[in-house]
């Protein structure tokens, strides 16, 4: 994974979008009520100030026609109109009047320019299909039409509402996305490298820095890893010695008995204890081996596995059935994956025998599946009950059957699942159809 994909991992996880969701949903109320708000405390201010400012208006305007000379009326309302946006028509009883609306604004502003004028006083906000904002008044008993601009009477509109309103919403957005990062990015760090420890990796040491929570998580985290990785040495040394130290008399053991003076089944007896003895120190050794991914390389699996169907074809007790697709790349521990499939194939020798003098079929299998690499080791034998299964993948488990062969430590399929894990594979024990047991490994497919 890239160092911008782990960045920006977060961004996948459900704790992210769910705080952004909470904080969007919070902000937007809160935006709502505050409009509501200012809109109500203003609306009955607001009023007032139209009001006054039309009946300014209204009250110059009639002044100016009243004591003016009828001579320069025309060239006065061209000035009104030309210079102050505001038309003077005669109001006639034929005029088409479309009512003033405006909201809970309009009846408000109306109600105090009546009391001002009259109640006579009429307003419009269409006359005669021409739209401004239309008041009526009256000259020495004659009826006139003042229009105004509605841009002088709306200074704020529903639309200039909405576009203050939709960019406000838009940066507060904005800050709630960094926020919600800011909060779950330190928790998605834990989590990968949470993940990281379950895969048997070492992660990177994770910041400490920051609140005094995360501070306080990271460092107990770090501490744990390192306590992990000093365990993990600990164990490879102590392996390391229990090796040196059993294997070594075990050996001394068999020369002594090869050169005693012994019958031929008392030294062959002694010598399988022996050599049961060191196979299941292998085992052990085998399963708590500590991983070492500077060992994983892109490795071609369709030559590996026909190279131990060669090996294996040569047991005398053992037909190999292979089905191996060409050109199938992983990434892997060669040595390790080698190791698991030859366990699933002793496994198979030793287990689905019959008898004694039965031959045992092994099939191998590999293909291209979903875009992952299988593998599969399948044999004839009578396979296992089926509530069986799950404990058989636990470590020092043994079935009763296996148990009458004095051979192993129950540590065989144990080893192969660990060995799997490792490769960021799955292993799946199941039935065949038939009869026979089916061992199918998961892996995914080397990116070129």
């Amino acid at each position: 994974m890239s160092l911008l994909a782990k960045r920006l991992s977060w961004l996948k996880s459900g704790l992210f979008w769910r705080t952004f969701i909470l904080l969007a949903l919070l902000i937007t109320v809160s935006m709502a009520a505050w409009v509501w708000g200012v809109r109500s405390v203003e609306r009955a201010p607001r009023a007032r100030q139209i009001a006054a400012q039309v009946v300014s208006i209204v009250t110059i305007t009639r002044a100016a026609l009243a004591h003016s000379a009828p001579e320069l009326r025309r060239e006065l309302l061209f000035d009104l109109a030309s210079n102050e946006g505001i038309r003077v028509y005669p109001l006639e009883d034929s005029d088409i009047v479309e009512p003033l609306s405006g909201g809970s604004l309009a009846p408000l502003v109306q109600e105090q320019v009546r009391a001002k004028f009259g109640p006579t006083t009429r307003f419009a906000r269409s006359v005669n299909e021409v739209d401004g904002f239309w008041i009526s008044f009256d000259i020495a008993g004659d009826d006139y039409w003042l229009m105004l601009d509605r841009a002088r009477i709306d200074r704020s509109s529903g639309v200039q509402w909405l576009g203050w309103g939709t960019v406000t919403l838009a940066l507060a957005l904005a800050g709630a996305l960094f926020i919600s990062g800011f909060v779950n990015l330190p928790l998605a760090r834990l989590t990968a490298a949470t993940r990281a420890v379950a895969r048997g990796q070492k992660p990177e040491t994770l910041p400490e820095k920051g609140p005094r929570e995360i501070r306080e998580a990271n460092r107990s985290f770090n501490q744990m890893v390192n306590d992990l990785d000093r365990i993990e040495s600990d164990r490879a040394l102590i392996l390391a010695g229990i090796s040196h130290d059993l294997r070594t008399p075990i050996a001394r053991m068999l020369l002594e008995v090869e050169m005693a003076s012994l019958d031929s089944d008392a030294r062959a007896g002694m010598q399988a204890d022996l050599g049961q003895m060191d196979a299941i120190i292998g085992q052990f050794l085998d399963y708590a081996r500590p991983d070492d991914p500077a060992a994983m390389r892109t490795t071609d699996l369709s030559a590996l596995l026909q190279e131990i169907a060669r090996d294996a074809a040569r047991m005398q007790d053992v037909d190999i059935v292979p089905h191996i697709d060409p050109g199938i790349s992983v990434k892997c521990q060669p040595i390790d994956l080698k190791r698991a499939v030859n366990n699933l194939i002793e496994n198979a020798r030793r287990y689905a025998r019959i008898d004694e003098a039965s031959r045992v079929t092994i099939e191998l299998v590999c293909r291209r599946e979903n875009g992952q690499a299988i593998i599969e080791v399948a044999d004839d034998g009578p396979g296992v009950p089926a509530q069986e299964i799950e404990r058989m993948l636990r470590p020092f488990t043994r079935l009763d059957t296996a148990r009458s062969q004095a051979n192993g430590a129950g540590l065989g399929l144990a080893i192969v699942e660990r060995l799997v894990k490792r490769h960021h594979g799955t292993l799946q024990v199941s039935n065949r159809d038939i009869h026979g047991l089916s061992v199918r490994i998961t892996l995914p497919l080397s990116v070129a």
